[in-house]
């Protein structure tokens, strides 16, 4: 299973010995540069991360192994890094996705 940015608010089933993947990918607009932090569980027991990554351009992977029956959560949050005449939004924007194994 490969999650990705278009997967924002998913929530996906997966078996008991899978690997979830989460690949997020950076980018820019109007002088604007948007990067992700990378992806944390909110239940290593369910999900425990078993590699993990950047890019040089800002964006961020994580590999999941699903330990066991249960639910967690994949969260991750984008950050803006401006260009020296731009403004980032005071936003942080959050992803995540809930991964019910079985």
């Amino acid at each position: 299973m490969v999650l990705t940015n278009a997967d924002d608010g998913q929530s996906v089933t997966v078996d008991v010995g899978d690997d979830t993947e989460v690949r997020l990918t950076a980018y820019r607009e109007r002088g604007l540069t948007y990067t992700w932090a990378i992806p944390q569980s909110s239940d290593s027991a369910v999900l425990r991360r078993t590699s993990r990554g950047t890019t040089p351009a800002g964006g961020s992977t994580a590999t999941f192994h699903v330990q066991r029956s249960g639910t967690a959560t994949i969260t991750a949050h984008r950050h803006c890094h401006p260009d020296r005449d731009r403004v980032c939004p005071l936003v942080v924007a959050p992803w995540k996705a809930t991964v019910s194994a079985k």
